[in-house]
């Protein structure tokens, strides 16, 4: 409720004060309020119950196996996974294809528009797996997480001024989706759990800063994808 409250204040002031006209359907969305508060409640208590104990715990395990490669593969499967499975990106991509299609970027069939939105959630995955595995080499490491993301926006801009106008926009919200209701959780805990596990680490200092790889990483695969598709 506390959350919601600011969201409510703003559409409520704007309806009294400068829309000015009755709310049509106002018990269907005081119904539809009702069931996001349920829903919010219901995701916060998973989170605490199962993916943030279950992300940090096999980053635990598998620090204490000892084995790099594991580790890594680990990194990469759940960030691909979690992407493949995240509703905003599913969402964004069909729109993108409707779009495209609409541009006649692409045919106008079920087919190719499916093709589309599945290649480019493909890409979006790829990205944000290299981006975990990036994130965890960090950590094992201890490199500088302010040079390696200066680097690669400094990247992104750079293929911004050669890659197709079209792509440019859905390459920038593609490192918006990803950071989202499934992705986040597991991404944040992964990092957390490997830093308490290593020696000489930080939970605060290097647990975190992966989310903003996997931010980065979309953005240059997509308009890399627009270049070469």
């Amino acid at each position: 409720m506390r959350d919601l409250t600011p969201i409510i204040v703003v559409i409520g002031v704007f309806q009294a004060l400068v829309i000015r006209q009755p709310v049509d359907g106002l018990l269907s969305l005081v119904s539809g309020g009702l069931l996001v508060v349920a829903g919010l409640t219901f995701f916060i208590f998973g989170l605490r119950l199962a993916l943030f104990p279950v992300g940090e715990g096999l980053a635990h395990s598998l620090a204490r196996k000892g084995s790099v490669f594991w580790l890594i593969s680990f990194a990469f499967v759940l960030g691909f996974g979690t992407t493949v499975a995240e509703p905003a990106l599913i969402a964004v991509a069909g729109e993108a294809a409707a779009i495209a299609a609409d541009a006649k970027v692409i045919e106008r069939t079920p087919e190719a528009m499916d093709d589309y939105a599945l290649s480019l959630r493909m890409t979006v995955a790829l990205a944000v797996g290299v981006a975990l595995v990036l994130g965890v080499i960090r950590i094992i490491m201890n490199l500088s997480l302010p040079l390696l993301i200066i680097g690669g926006y400094t990247l992104v801009v750079l293929l911004t001024t050669i890659a197709p106008p079209e792509i440019i926009g859905i390459a920038y919200d593609s490192g918006g989706v990803t950071t989202s209701t499934v992705t986040v959780p597991l991404v944040t805990a992964l990092g957390v759990g490997l830093a308490s596990s290593l020696k000489g680490r930080n939970p605060m200092l290097d647990g975190f800063g992966l989310i903003a790889f996997a931010s980065l990483t979309p953005i240059l695969f997509v308009l890399i994808y627009g270049m070469v598709v």
